[in-house]
């Protein structure tokens, strides 16, 4: 995988049916070790080991209904008092940040209504 403009940290990696697995702390399971999944795991640490973001407030591929249709934000943050906070919106760290990206994570919020929205390539 790619080095990242995010801090470097030893993640959980292991392979299952001949495909490359990544542990998810937030999740408590092995999930599909693709560049989006990259990006993501090594944002959700920089958030809990450098920002002291607790754990257990972090949500990933949180389900959301959006005009009849299922959609999947890939991670939320909640306060204490359980309400959301921001959406985080990962991709691939050769997919370009572009008005798209911007646009999906706006209809996300349309439901959430949260102050911050962050999107990452795990370069930019």
């Amino acid at each position: 995988m790619l080095a990242l403009n995010l801090p470097g940290f030893a993640p959980k990696v292991a392979e299952k049916d001949g495909k490359r697995m990544i542990f998810d702390p937030v999740r408590q399971k092995y999930v599909a070790l693709t560049p989006e999944e990259w990006v993501r795991q090594h944002f959700v640490n920089y958030l809990i080991t450098r920002k002291s973001y607790p754990k257990e407030l972090l949500a990933n591929e949180v389900l959301v209904k959006l005009n009849g249709t299922s959609k999947r934000c890939d991670t939320v943050a909640y306060n204490r008092f359980l309400a959301p906070v921001f959406i985080a919106e990962y991709k691939s760290p050769t997919v370009a940040i572009k008005q798209s990206v911007i646009d999906q994570i706006i209809r996300y919020n349309m439901v959430l209504k949260v102050r911050y929205l962050v999107v990452s390539n795990g370069m930019q």
